[in-house]
C-alpha cells in the first residue's frame, strides 16, 4: 500500500484527522529530501521551517558541507520527467555514506519545561518525552504551557501529528486544549477543522467545548447558538443546550423560532424544565413575538405531553363584532375565545402605560431633536394652548387623509360626511388641516368646509407643516378614550421612539385607539374598520394559555397581527 509521506511544510487539523483514520506506517521527511518512491498515497503537509533547523537525516545533521555538493539544479517540474529517479537515487546514496563514516548524532537532552520555538519532528517530540518527569500526561501539560506562552500553532501541530502517529489517536482532553489554543489565536480555519472533527469522533461535547466553538466562529450570531443547541439536543444534553440557551440571552440575542422548537421538542423526551420552557413563552409576550405555525404545533405537543393530562390544546379563533362598527364602544361579544369561552386582555393601556408613552411621544415624536423639521416652536405652541383650552376630544381626524379617501366628488365633501357621522353621536370632534383647504377650489368648497368648522373644532397648520405630531398630540393629551380616524400608518413615528418597549406601547395604543375609512361612496353611511377590543398578545392566567400564532404560508406585515389562536386549558 505504500507509506503516508508526511512533510514538515504545513499541517492543520484536518491533517490531524487523516492521520486518526490511516493505519500505513508514517515516514517524516525533510522538505528538501524528496521520497526515492512515489507512492501515490496522500500527502500530509505540516507548518514551515527555516534554514538551519536541525533534523535527523538531514545534510547540516551529517556534517556535509554544502560546497561538496554541486551548485543546485532546477528542480524537475513534474515526477515524471526524464532522469528524476536516478538523481534521487544518487541523492540518497551519497547521504546515506556520509551518515555511516561519521556515525549517529548523539542528540541534545532538552530540558522538560522548554517550548519549542519550531516544529519538532516525531524523534524530537519522543525525546522530550523520554526526558520528562511525568511522561504519562507530557502531551497535555506540553500544550497547557502552549496555550499559557501564546506559542506559534504549528508548533502545537506537531505535538498532535507526534500523539497521532505514536497512538493512533488523539484524546478529547488534548483536542480541546489545542482547540483553546486555535481560538486564543484567532485561527478560523482550525476552529472549523476542530468542529468537523470532534462531531465525527465523539457523540456529545460538553459546554465548554460548545462554548469555544461559538466564540471561535467570530462574533456568534443566534444562528450560532441555535446549531449548537440543536446538537446538543441532538445528543442527550438538555443541561448543555439550556446553559447554551441562557448564555444566549444574557447577550441579548434574540433566539429564532427554529430554537425555541428544539427546546420544547426536547421537552417531550424529558421532564423537569417546565418552568424554562414557560420563560420562553413570557419573553414572546414581552417583545410581543407570534410563534409560527411550526413552533405552535410543538407547544401544544409539549402541554399535552405533561405528566398528569393536565392540560388539553385546541386551535381557535376569537370573537368579533360582526359588522364593521361605528360606535367608539367595542360589542359585548368582542374578544372572547371560541374554544374555552374565556375573555382576552384588553387592548387598553394601563394609566401607568398611557402616562408612560404620552410622554414619550411629546418628546420623542412631536418635538423630538429638532422640531423644525416638523413645525416651527410658536406654531406647536400655539397648537398646544388650543388644545388645552378646550375640553378633551372623543375623535381627532387627520382632515386631509380622510378628504383623499375617495376619487368621488370633492374632498371637502368627503371630510363633511365623516365629520356629521361622528358629531351626530354627541362626539366632541377635532379636525387637523392645513390652510390651503380654507381657500376656495373645486375640491375646498367654501360651504362643506364652513358647515365643517360649525360642527367640530378645527385647527389648520402650514402647508409645509406635518400633521400627525398634532394629532398625535390632540389624542393622547385628550385621554385613553380619543380615538383618532387616518390611514397612515405611523411607522415613521414609531421609528422615532428609541427602545422597543416604548414601541410596542405605540403600538398598542395605536391598534386600539386608530379608526380607518377604507373607502367612500357618497350617500352610503360611513363605516369604520372594526377596532379589536382584545390585545393579540401571548396571554396567560393560572388554568390557561391564550397565543396568537402565524398560519404556514400567510404573509404578514410588521404592523399586522395574527387571527389564528392556540388556546391551551387546564383539565386538573
Amino acid at each position: 500500500m505504500g507509506s503516508l509521506l508526511f512533510s514538515y511544510t504545513r499541517t492543520n487539523a484536518r491533517s490531524i484527522c487523516t492521520l486518526l483514520s490511516h493505519s500505513r506506517p508514517l515516514v517524516f521527511l525533510h522538505p528538501s529530501v524528496r521520497s526515492p518512491v512515489d507512492t501515490g498515497a496522500p500527502r500530509v503537509r505540516c507548518s514551515s521551517t527555516r534554514e538551519g533547523n536541525k533534523f535527523p537525516g538531514s545534510y547540516r545533521n551529517s556534517g556535509t558541507k554544502w560546497k561538496d555538493f554541486p551548485s543546485r539544479e532546477k528542480p524537475p517540474s513534474s515526477v515524471f520527467e526524464a532522469g528524476t529517479a536516478k538523481r534521487k537515487a544518487e541523492l540518497f546514496k551519497r547521504k546515506e555514506g556520509k551518515d555511516l563514516a561519521e556515525g549517529p548524532e548523539k542528540p541534545r537532552r532538552p530540558k522538560e519545561n522548554d517550548i519549542p520555538s519550531r516544529p519538532l519532528t516525531a524523534a524530537e517530540w519522543k525525546n522530550r518525552k523520554e526526558s520528562a518527569r511525568a511522561p504519562q500526561r507530557f502531551e497535555v501539560k506540553m500544550m497547557e504551557k502552549m496555550l499559557a506562552a501564546g506559542s506559534a500553532i504549528d508548533v502545537a501541530q506537531s505535538l498532535l501529528a507526534y500523539v497521532a502517529t505514536e497512538t493512533g489517536t488523539v484524546s478529547y482532553e488534548l483536542l480541546l486544549r489545542y482547540l483553546t489554543l486555535c481560538v486564543h489565536g484567532n485561527h478560523p480555519a482550525e476552529v472549523f477543522d476542530m468542529y468537523d472533527i470532534m462531531r465525527q469522533r465523539f457523540k456529545t461535547l460538553d459546554t465548554g467545548a460548545y462554548s469555544l466553538f461559538i466564540k471561535g466562529f467570530s462574533t456568534p450570531s443566534a444562528r450560532n447558538y441555535g446549531d449548537a443547541i440543536w446538537g446538543a439536543v441532538q445528543h442527550g444534553e438538555s443541561t448543555t443546550a439550556w446553559e447554551l440557551y441562557e448564555e444566549m440571552v444574557g447577550k441579548g440575542l434574540s433566539p429564532n423560532q427554529e430554537t425555541w422548537q428544539t427546546l420544547f421538542d426536547s421537552g417531550l423526551s424529558g421532564q423537569g424544565n417546565e418552568s424554562k420552557l414557560q420563560s420562553i413563552l413570557l419573553h414572546m409576550r414581552d417583545n410581543q413575538i407570534y410563534p409560527g405555525e411550526a413552533l405552535a404545533k410543538s407547544i401544544r405537543a409539549w402541554f399535552e405531553s405533561l405528566p398528569g393530562n393536565r392540560w388539553e390544546g385546541s386551535w381557535a379563533t376569537v370573537e368579533t363584532s360582526a359588522f364593521p362598527w361605528l360606535s367608539l364602544r367595542p360589542p359585548m361579544s368582542s374578544g372572547v375565545c371560541r374554544s374555552c369561552r374565556a375573555q382576552l386582555e384588553s387592548i387598553q393601556l394601563s394609566e401607568e402605560e398611557y402616562g408612560q408613552l404620552k410622554d414619550r411621544v411629546m418628546s420623542d415624536v412631536i418635538q423630538g431633536r429638532d422640531v423644525f423639521t416638523k413645525t416651527t416652536p410658536q406654531e406647536l405652541g400655539s397648537f398646544m394652548s388650543f388644545v388645552k383650552k378646550r375640553p378633551p376630544f372623543d375623535v381627532v381626524i387627520d382632515g386631509l387623509n380622510v378628504a383623499n379617501t375617495s376619487s368621488k366628488g370633492n374632498q371637502a365633501k368627503t371630510l363633511l360626511a365623516v365629520v356629521s357621522e361622528l358629531a351626530s353621536q354627541g362626539l366632541r370632534v377635532l379636525v387637523l388641516g392645513r390652510k390651503h383647504m380654507l381657500k376656495s377650489s373645486r375640491s375646498w368648497d367654501r360651504s362643506h368646509m364652513a358647515l365643517i368648522q360649525q360642527k367640530a373644532d378645527c385647527f389648520f397648520t402650514e402647508n409645509i407643516s406635518e400633521d400627525d405630531p398634532f394629532l398625535l398630540y390632540a389624542a393622547l393629551h385628550s385621554g385613553n378614550h380619543c380615538r383618532f380616524v387616518s390611514r397612515d400608518l405611523m411607522r415613521d413615528h414609531k421609528a422615532c421612539l428609541p427602545d422597543s418597549s416604548a414601541r410596542r406601547l405605540f403600538f398598542k395604543w395605536q391598534r386600539g385607539h386608530q379608526l380607518v375609512l377604507p373607502n367612500f361612496l357618497p350617500g352610503q353611511r360611513i363605516r369604520f374598520q372594526e377596532i379589536l377590543s382584545y390585545d393579540t398578545i401571548v396571554q396567560t392566567h393560572e388554568s390557561s394559555w391564550h397565543i396568537p400564532y402565524d398560519v404556514e404560508g400567510l404573509e404578514r406585515c410588521s404592523y399586522e397581527v395574527p387571527k389564528q389562536w392556540l388556546c391551551l386549558r387546564s383539565t386538573s
